[in-house]
């Protein structure tokens, strides 16, 4: 009775320290099923409940998992004597019965369920007390190279065994720089944007970080922690582009051939091959080990080299680096036979030559690569016909395939033609070419013009390029259709700038003045023309050009009025975004022919960013410019002449706008509708996404995320989870059921950096309503399902 008397009168101090008394927040009450929480580390003699039973009973008996820790008195008092240890058990299944003074059950037996709720009791401990791991320079940043762990016996559906990392101490921190970050929450370590490109094994080839995991998120006073060492080797960066392979075409061998090999840092990359020629034809190709091959024979006369691109992508298909370049040269073998360069090459020669006179040139070709043994070619005559009046009349230069006089000057009279077989050889191959020498007769007559001016013609300066505007005609008395007798005509004074072209007719030697240029009345008003004609075979001796042999021509241009002329065509300039109002961003220039003055103006300007300098040309800005909305702004500028005809131009201007961090982020889209079931059972989360209008680098976007008050800390918490995407999560389960908008600051780390507070609107934690109804005579706790209530998808 003492015990009971101590027992009663503790109940009125320790109620406040037992939490859930039942389902009907009641001290005491009937005997039936229920769930009381109760936390652990608790001091003994704590009241649990005060069950009721029928007149019968006069006592209670308790069974199941008491672990000799819990007790009930005959008048139903119920309670603990020792305190409970969650990481013993969680959970004791008890059964209540009342007797009656014979021992008899007159109620029961109910099941009592106790839940013993989580304390703040066992600090985090790492797995090993020092970890070694290993990363290769230039690894992808963000992508974990190796894992510390720890583990917390508390709850870890609580806060008290959630457990946050962080590395407090990098040695050597060179420059005051985190080379490594690892993941808060799975203690992933990897290389920060700065690490994947600083570190270099030659100059630090290790690195000690120490990590500390702290239990209760990090977020409480009286949180437990604990701390390793990691002892980290860089190894030298793999992914480097091979030497440049050499294949001998039309190999034998067989396929498929390996010819080098890439290989990323880490196991497990795809690899690929891009060709950026996308031809027909790609005859390589690599394995998933990094081997690359050639799949087929390779001809070089059909393409002597090869540029590719060897890609590592992880499994997700994603580049784990700038692609390698690979260039295979394709090595020239001896398999191709000299070829001619015609059936038979035509020569001639005058029949008062004297000897070692060069007559002509046989150039035949060999398709194996240019300058080495085997596209060198030797010639060598192997037959003369007919060999009057004698054999070896001539000679070939035997690596030039020149042909000259060997012994004498020739005579028609013997022969008007020769016939010579030649044999060109490479190191493999031999191949006969046919040359065929005539003898013409000595060029000892002059071609002489059928008059020797051409009088005056009168054109305007916009005459079509192309246009024949006169015809001019000389003769010469040697034999026809050689070369003595052959007319070349040229202008040797008036066209000083190539204006004029002069084609002439091989069968009758007439030439046709023709318009080559555009002719310019500003530049040359009148042209003095002098034609010469000459033959393409050389004078005898004694025998010169004189006055016959030329003639003149009087050009007379007229004036058009033209329009102004640019400079070019299309003028380009770059300027930052944010330059001021009136900044010059650039000029363009233009002239008239006929000298007169020029007026600018824009054309198509329009956003209105823009104006002209009517007189110079120069083109200011006058409203802020703005990248986002057009990045490459196009305008016509027009340069019109002043007085005359009024006659215009027009060039494009083509102003780049270079990117300022102007934009602060924003959410990437409309969030409506989030929410959360009340009451929560445990901490929930959302993910949402960032951007902001800047232009992105190749590196992509890099945000910062931070809840945007301080107050909220103890409720709320964001998470980043990579450069675009961050998580908000609840830190525990004691909310109200009420719409809460949460501010978030997300920074872009632009310079200058911008932030932008963003608002996730409606996340309403909606109410699941829990009743007790009674069920043939048990009480049952069921859930009422509200159709309007969805789960929260992250």
């Amino acid at each position: 009775m003492m015990l009971q008397a101590q027992l009663h009168c503790l109940c009125l101090f320790t109620l406040y320290l037992t939490t859930g008394y039942g389902q009907e927040g009641k001290f005491s009450g009937p005997l039936k099923p229920m769930t009381f929480s109760i936390f652990e580390g608790q001091g003994p003699s704590q009241i649990i409940f005060q069950f009721k039973a029928s007149p019968l009973a006069v006592t209670f008996k308790l069974t199941g998992e008491t672990d000799d820790i819990f007790q009930i008195q005959p008048d139903g008092l119920l309670y603990h004597n020792k305190a409970l240890d969650r990481e013993t058990r969680a959970v004791h299944k008890l059964q209540v019965s009342a007797l009656d003074a014979h021992g008899n059950t007159v109620e029961g037996p109910v099941p009592i369920t106790i839940e013993v709720k989580d304390i703040n009791d066992n600090r985090p401990v790492f797995l090993q007390p020092k970890y070694e791991g290993s990363v290769r320079q230039n690894s992808r940043p963000g992508k974990p190279f190796m894992y510390v762990n720890a583990t917390d016996l508390d709850d870890p559906a609580t806060p008290n065994g959630q457990l946050i990392y962080q590395i407090i101490m990098q040695l050597p921190k060179v420059n005051n720089v985190m080379y490594f970050q690892i993941n808060n929450k799975t203690g992933a370590i990897s290389l920060t944007r700065e690490g994947s490109q600083e570190l270099d094994p030659l100059k630090n080839p290790s690195y000690k970080l120490v990590v500390s995991v702290e239990d209760m998120g990090g977020q409480n006073d009286h949180s437990f922690s604990d701390s390793t060492s990691v002892d980290i080797m860089v190894k030298e960066n793999i992914w480097k582009a091979p030497e440049p392979v050499e294949i001998e075409e039309n190999s034998t061998n067989p396929y498929p051939i390996k010819i080098t090999q890439v290989q990323w840092n880490d196991p497990g990359a795809l690899y690929s091959l891009v060709d950026k020629e996308k031809p027909s034809k790609f005859p390589f190709s690599i394995d998933q080990e990094g081997d690359i091959y050639v799949t087929q024979p390779l001809d070089r006369e059909e393409k002597d080299a090869y540029v590719f691109y060897a890609v590592a992508k992880d499994e997700h298909g994603k580049p784990l680096a700038f692609p390698l370049q690979i260039q295979v040269k394709v090595k020239d073998i001896n398999d191709n036979p000299p070829t001619c360069p015609s059936a038979v090459t035509v020569l001639e020669v005058q029949e008062n030559e004297q000897i070692g006179s060069s007559i002509g040139t046989l150039i035949a070709h060999d398709m194996d690569e240019e300058n080495t043994v085997n596209s060198v070619l030797e010639y060598r005559i192997v037959d003369q016909t007919p060999k009057v009046p004698r054999d070896g009349l001539f000679l070939v230069q035997s690596y030039s395939g020149t042909f000259q006089l060997a012994v004498q000057s020739l005579r028609k009279r013997d022969t008007p033609q020769y016939n010579l077989t030649v044999e060109v050889s490479d190191k493999g191959f031999k191949t006969l070419c046919f040359v065929q020498i005539n003898i013409i007769d000595i060029n000892d007559q002059i071609p002489i013009f059928e008059k020797p001016d051409y009088g005056n013609l009168t054109l305007p300066e916009d005459t079509a390029i192309g246009t024949v505007i006169l015809t001019i005609q000389a003769t010469d008395a040697d034999e026809p259709h050689t070369g003595s007798s052959k007319i070349l005509y040229r202008i040797t004074q008036g066209d000083s700038e190539g204006r004029l072209e002069i084609e002439t007719d091989p069968e009758t030697n007439t030439g046709y003045v023709k318009v080559k240029k555009p002719l310019d009345f500003e530049a040359v008003a009148v042209h003095n023309i002098v034609f010469q004609a000459e033959n393409p075979e050389p004078l005898v001796l004694g025998v010169q050009y004189n006055a016959s042999s030329s003639a003149t021509f009087r050009l007379i241009v007229t004036d058009v009025n033209e329009a102004p002329q640019f400079s070019q065509q299309v003028y380009q300039a770059k300027v930052s975004e944010d330059v001021a109002k009136g900044t010059k961003v650039g000029n363009v220039t233009a002239k008239d022919p006929e000298g007169l003055d020029i007026s600018y103006s824009l054309r198509g300007d329009k956003r209105g960013w823009l104006k002209i300098d009517p007189v110079t040309g120069e083109i200011f800005s006058v409203a802020p410019l703005d990248r986002e909305a057009e990045s490459l702004y196009r305008v016509q500028v027009v340069a019109t002449e002043v007085g005359g005809s009024s006659l215009s131009s027009v060039a494009q201007f083509h102003l780049t706008l270079v990117d300022v961090n102007d934009n602060p982020p924003r959410l990437a889209k409309e969030y409506t509708g989030l929410f959360f079931c009340h009451p929560p059972k445990a901490p929930e989360s959302l993910i949402f996404e960032a951007t902001d209008d800047d232009q992105q680098s190749f590196r992509g976007r890099h945000f910062t995320f931070s809840l945007g008050s301080e107050t909220l800390q103890k409720d709320w918490e964001v998470s980043k989870i990579n450069g675009t995407h961050a998580s908000l999560s609840t830190k525990h389960t004691g909310f109200e059921e009420r719409v809460y908008h949460i501010p978030v600051r997300i920074n872009d780390g632009g310079r200058p950096p911008l932030e932008g507070t963003v608002s996730l609107p409606g996340i309403i934690l909606a109410v699941v309503f829990f009743q007790i109804k009674k069920n043939k005579g048990q009480h049952n706790v069921e859930s009422a399902q509200a159709s309007e209530v969805k789960p929260l998808r992250n």
